[in-house]
């Protein structure tokens, strides 16, 4: 619900004389100047009670008086004015059987006259006694249309300052706003004047890093930063294209065009092939907050805390959206759905279930990205559409792929890969993971630095001769894992990877030192001399 039909919600529900009324809201400021407009609309005073300041209509005044809640109840009950009455925190003694028991006697008095009194704190917190007698309405965080109007106020009062560059295109200005979505007025005033004031323009690093703190006060998500780019991905053509397709899904332009919000996208491949890395670059092109949750942060001892941390979980994801919400290795959060009831009085089954439901009918753009490595050990209705809006395997790099992840392990160690013989590389690591061929860099480099030389080919040819890749530790589940991809998955790739047979034999041939016969065998079969 937009912030202009909350307040028009807040006017009925004054003029229908709705007698109390709880408003769930961080931005004081904000309310109270709706109900400002709505009181002068309506012909009525505005009295404003605080714990230190007491029932005043002008917040440079005190009232000693009316500090304490009864005291300011009776003074709402006493008035003789048509009034809205504001009570801030009030919620900090509503639990009181005293202030319990008066709001109920208020609430009758209230019916029959123009008075209305307004309870506004940050959560709800409500007595049993007073379920029916109170009116609860969640303001909403300013939308896409209030960040606008915050944002154009700055621009005007910075616009003729030199320093400041505060042109923006269309796309920038979105991108700027989508950003600062999940932030208060407040926070998004003072984080558009921070990013000016630090890098003379609007950046969307700078806002992003105002939502870090939400996240991180929620205890239960963990915020990750944008430390790699599309560039550090090797291979994955298929996935990139459809990554870099939707980077403008959740602007204004996509949904005039009438496209929907992506929902998510569930990975799943051989481990160390580039899961957990194409799911950080989603958030880094995107230029969307990643928001990883850790499943095992979910379960708690309480009965009932592990339900009530999902929903937490949920409502920060949806507070900061548009995001990006990272599940990694979700077969081993959620692979005991099954045997739930008996394992564990069911909590991990009513878990997944609330997390099914949010996936299914969430409104809020937060893109869901999952892995896993293991198939087999999720529950089946995961998988079915509408969860997701594609389900892609990574599968092992085929040769042309690991020539670009050596290319650019090489380059993140400030090396120059044109010293390297990269074909005869990828030739000599057939079945070798991204992660792998990570390792045999770093390993070579070891070997380097202790013998004072410098990183070569031969170096790192030896690392992967003394290596035996998970391909072959695991190479039954990797098969039947491929197995199960080739009829239900999209391929993240288009470039041919070896089968096991082809892996096994070329590996028997890098241990054996026949290079060259490696090297022929890849010329001729990409049709290079």
């Amino acid at each position: 619900m937009s912030s202009a039909q909350v307040d028009r919600e807040l006017e009925i529900l004054i003029r229908a004389r709705y007698p109390i009324i709880y408003i769930v809201s961080w931005e004081e400021q904000r309310v109270e100047d709706a109900l400002r407009r709505i009181a002068q609309e309506r012909g009525k005073k505005l009295f404003v009670w605080t714990v230190t300041q007491g029932m005043v209509t002008n917040p440079n005044h005190r009232d000693n008086a009316t500090r304490d809640p009864l005291a300011a109840l009776d003074a709402v009950n006493d008035s003789r004015d048509q009034a809205i009455f504001l009570l801030k925190d009030f919620h900090a003694f509503i639990n009181d059987v005293t202030v319990t028991r008066r709001l109920r006697d208020l609430a009758l008095v209230l019916k029959t006259s123009h008075k209305s009194l307004i309870i506004l704190a940050p959560f709800l917190k409500l007595p049993p006694e007073l379920e029916k007698d109170i009116a609860v309405v969640d303001y909403a965080l300013p939308d896409y249309e209030d960040l606008d109007l915050i944002l154009e106020r700055v621009i005007q009062a910075v616009k003729d300052n030199p320093k400041v560059n505060c042109n923006l295109s269309e796309l920038e200005r979105d991108q700027v706003l989508k950003a600062a979505q999940g932030l208060t007025a407040m926070e998004a005033e003072n984080v558009f004047a921070r990013s000016l004031i630090e890098r003379n323009r609007f950046d969307v690093d700078v806002i992003l890093g105002e939502k870090e703190q939400i996240i991180r006060k929620s205890g239960i998500l963990e915020y990750y930063p944008f430390n790699e780019g599309i560039q550090d991905v090797g291979g994955l053509d298929l996935l990139k294209d459809w990554m870099q397709k939707r980077t403008v899904a959740f602007s204004e332009k996509a949904k005039a065009f009438g496209l929907p919000d992506p929902r998510g996208v569930l990975l799943l491949g051989v481990q160390g092939c580039g899961k957990s890395l194409s799911a950080k670059v989603i958030g880094s092109l995107w230029r969307l907050p990643i928001l990883r949750l850790d499943v095992g942060r979910i379960f708690a001892g309480l009965v009932g805390a592990s339900e009530e941390n999902m929903r937490k979980a949920i409502r920060v994801a949806e507070s900061v959206a548009p995001c990006v919400l990272w599940l990694d290795e979700l077969e081993k959060g959620f692979s005991g759905t099954q045997s739930s009831s008996y394992s564990d009085g069911g909590t991990t089954s009513r878990v997944f279930g609330t997390f099914l439901t949010w996936m299914q009918d969430k409104k809020a753009p937060a893109f869901v990205v999952a892995t896993s490595n293991d198939v087999t050990a999720l529950p089946p209705e995961l998988l079915r559409k509408g969860r997701f809006d594609e389900i892609f395997f990574i599968d092992l790099p085929a040769h042309k792929e690991r020539k670009e992840i050596f290319r650019i392990h090489l380059q993140k160690r400030h090396r120059n890969p044109e010293n390297f013989d990269l074909d005869l590389l990828a030739s000599v690591t057939p079945g070798f993971s991204g992660a792998e061929i990570e390792a045999l860099v770093v390993e070579a480099l070891y070997d380097a630095f202790d013998k004072n030389g410098d990183l070569t080919t031969d170096a790192i040819v030896q690392a992967a001769t003394h290596t035996v890749p998970l391909s072959m530790t695991m190479r039954e589940r990797i098969e039947e894992l491929r197995d199960w991809a080739r009829t239900r998955a999209r391929a993240a790739s288009s470039a041919h990877t070896e089968t096991m047979e082809e892996i096994t034999e070329q590996l028997m041939l890098a241990k054996s030192g026949k290079f060259d016969l490696l090297v022929e065998e890849k010329q001729q079969a990409t049709g290079t001399n």
